[in-house]
């Protein structure tokens, strides 16, 4: 379920020039602020949690899922040349688990580990808020990924889709009404941080079990549904 060469050129196209340096300057923002809040407050464990919780997990992390995962694929079917990749002998279900593989190392590259960074330079970890919201930023890479190339598999403007769920519904309605936090994958992530952190710091509307199981569910369906997606474009193109 994994091609190295499909691997090696979806990383050549997520990490070029452009997508670089926008993957780069949002941890970069991350760190420059952590540094700025610990001179100016010192050491605070709720500022910590805030800042992590406010701008990590619910803008950095969605933002760098939707450059990640519409990445992978959808530049390939936007200009036709995903037609050469789909004329080697290599299966279709392999190249969405490529892809995914790829969109969710990039991801968890640049959001959990300038979360941790931020997190000790915060607070140094302390009530292990900088790593429950890095356990956060992992599974919340796997589920984004797995979402935001669906949606680079079926639209041409899948950036533009994932940009309106990253900052609209996950930060405005996933953070202000009640129902729609249960279909956020943010609030997903914050159950598994509230086991992590001590009491009090991290807050989740969703139970730990259905947090599991809607992170396992999106994942495993997105990827799914996306590998039928590139199954029926192979044979229109064929046709």
């Amino acid at each position: 379920m994994y091609n190295p060469t499909v691997a090696r050129l979806t990383y050549r196209a997520l990490l070029g020039r452009r997508r670089a340096a926008i993957l780069f300057a949002l941890p970069a923002l991350l760190i420059v602020i952590s540094l700025a809040v610990r001179f100016l407050t010192g050491v605070d464990d709720k500022v910590a949690a805030d800042l992590l919780g406010g701008f990590a997990l619910a803008t950095m992390v969605p933002l760098i899922g939707v450059i990640a995962g519409t990445g992978a694929i959808g530049p390939e079917i936007d200009d036709g040349s995903i037609v050469y990749l789909l004329s080697k002998p290599v299966k279709r279900p392999t190249i969405i688990m490529t892809k995914l593989i790829v969109a969710i190392a990039v991801t968890m590259a640049f959001s959990a580990i300038p979360t941790l960074i931020a997190g000790f330079i915060l607070n140094g970890n302390g009530q292990q808020i900088a790593v429950a919201y890095t356990v956060a930023a992992l599974v919340a890479s796997i589920a984004y990924s797995a979402l935001f190339l669906l949606l680079g598999t079926v639209s041409r403007h899948a950036v533009v889709f994932g940009l309106v769920y990253a900052l609209i519904w996950e930060s405005l309605f996933g953070s202000l009404v009640s129902g729609a936090k249960t279909l956020s994958v943010q609030q997903w992530a914050l159950a598994l941080a509230e086991e992590v952190a001590g009491p009090g710091y991290v807050d989740s509307s969703v139970g730990l079990t259905t947090a599991a199981l809607l992170l396992l569910a999106v994942t495993v369906g997105a990827t799914a549904y996306a590998g039928q997606k590139l199954r029926r474009l192979t044979l229109a193109g064929e046709e």
